[in-house]
């Protein structure tokens, strides 16, 4: 037996967050999320695992495959927002992306409920999709 192996036992193993018995959020293996802060290295680790999930639900969508790597992150940064779900109801937006017509992409992606809800996020966004450049 390992102490990793033990304190899984003993903790329990949580993939979402729960009230503990004494009152304390807790996720993982016994992590006290309510008074214990995230570390660095933690917050990146799961920024990276997020960016992966989401944009491995993106890849195998052709219009998303044939954008430069600029646009992808444009395209992955509404997905992480929005979730994959979220972002596939942008028809117009993901048709311009396919036939490369970024000034209608940005167009359609800021003529949206999610652009007056995310404000100049938006605008960054639809500029990045427009001018592949990083916003």
């Amino acid at each position: 037996m390992t102490l990793q192996e033990q304190l899984k036992r003993d903790e329990g193993v949580r993939s979402k967050a729960y009230l503990d018995t004494t009152g304390h959020w807790t996720c993982g293996v016994g992590r006290n999320i309510s008074d214990v802060p995230f570390s660095d290295d933690e917050i990146l680790l799961m920024l990276n695992n997020d960016i992966a999930r989401a944009q491995a639900g993106l890849r195998g969508h052709d219009w998303f495959d044939r954008l430069d790597e600029v646009r992808q992150a444009a395209v992955t940064n509404m997905a992480f927002n929005l979730g994959v779900a979220g972002l596939l109801h942008f028809p117009t937006m993901l048709h311009c992306l396919s036939v490369q017509d970024w000034k209608g992409a940005a167009a359609a992606a800021l003529d949206s409920a999610w652009a007056k809800q995310v404000g100049l996020r938006a605008n960054r966004i639809a500029d990045q999709i427009e001018t592949g450049t990083w916003q």
